[in-house]
């Protein structure tokens, strides 16, 4: 009788510790305050991404994990921000990929031009083994990558006339970012890029300095180019993204419990994230259409177009990175290309 009491009670207390809603690794969640920091004002999809998660992470564990946001440069720049977070002294932050092409240049890839013309194809690019690659780069230097987050495609705005075909940008003069694929993907297009800060651009485009700029809907929004800009074209040139990282050091001390926490709350807040940020978009243009500019979209058939006029430019830089790339991004970049 005696015996068959032990095994009951071994039976049952195996089958609580099993059962779902107890986790056996409830005391492996620690105490830990994750601090995130960005670049991005607290009205952007970033920070608003950032909030959720950490809503997310608080919930999974039990309110031990607490993030503390630090949007606007608190933390410095993303540069600095990368190194903090290679130091052990920051845990997280979500740079632009453009910031991590000095760590690994390899990331360079992800900024050619017209790779991905809709949401539906760059979230598939980035979430697919190109993207996967780029992330296990990181640990080497120091960092955990958890995914990527949108950031949104660029588009031309000008002064003079309605980007419709890849044969109107011919002679007009851009502000681009100074980049050099950016600035060869412009002139490939007949354009006459301008290398200008950032600061620079709105009096440049008040005094026609330059006829136009490329920039996501609503950073032109935002910095009220709509006052001293009548066209903005969704040319949808470059896609870009932010990559989620963690200090690598920080992760090793988390347990796997901690671990997952932080993966399924990315993955939530990721899903989250995108469609904010896309609804963003659409609000800017909408905006912008209400300021006065005259808004086009272009045709599918215009961007193969301009995939084929930039196409050396592509080449010729993808001919700098390894085989391995190189033969990951053709056939990726073919992948999505083929998505309807």
């Amino acid at each position: 009788m005696k015996t068959r009491f032990t095994r009951l009670a071994l039976a049952m207390l195996v089958g609580s510790l099993l059962a779902p809603g107890i986790s056996i690794g409830a005391e492996e969640i620690q105490a830990r305050t994750i601090r995130f920091g960005h670049l991005n004002n607290t009205d952007h999809p970033i920070s608003a991404a950032v909030k959720k998660f950490g809503e997310i992470i608080a919930a999974k564990s039990g309110g031990k994990m607490q993030v503390k946001e630090f949007p606007s440069n608190q933390l410095g720049t993303e540069q600095q921000q990368t190194s903090a977070l290679q130091g052990g002294v920051q845990e997280m932050q979500s740079p632009a990929t453009t910031s991590l092409v000095g760590l690994i240049a390899d990331y360079g890839v992800l900024d050619f031009p017209l790779t991905v013309s809709t949401h539906a194809q760059a979230f598939s690019f980035v979430d697919g083994p190109l993207g996967s690659a780029l992330l296990e780069k990181l640990p080497e230097k120091g960092l955990v990558g958890l995914g990527y987050w949108d950031l949104g495609f660029r588009n031309v705005t000008n002064s003079k006339r309605p980007i419709q075909r890849v044969e109107d940008l011919a002679g007009l003069k851009l502000r681009v970012i100074p980049n050099p694929v950016y600035l060869e993907t412009f002139t490939a297009m007949k354009a006459n890029p301008v290398p200008m800060s950032f600061s620079e651009l709105y009096t440049a485009l008040e005094t026609k300095t330059v006829d136009g700029q490329e920039n996501p809907f609503a950073v032109i929004r935002s910095n009220k180019f709509y006052e001293v800009q009548k066209y903005v074209s969704a040319t949808n040139h470059v896609y870009s993204t932010n990559v989620i990282l963690v200090s690598k050091k920080f992760w090793d001390k988390l347990s796997p419990t901690e671990q997952k926490i932080m993966k399924d709350a990315f993955v939530e807040a990721r899903d989250y994230q995108r469609k904010v940020s896309v609804e963003a978009a659409k609000n800017s243009v909408d905006a912008l259409k209400a300021a006065g500019m005259e808004f086009n979209e272009i045709s599918p058939a215009e961007q193969d177009r301009m995939r084929q006029v930039v196409k050396p430019v592509v080449d010729k830089f993808l001919a700098s990175y390894s085989p391995a790339i190189q033969k990951l991004f053709a056939s990726e970049a073919a992948r999505v290309q083929a998505m309807k």
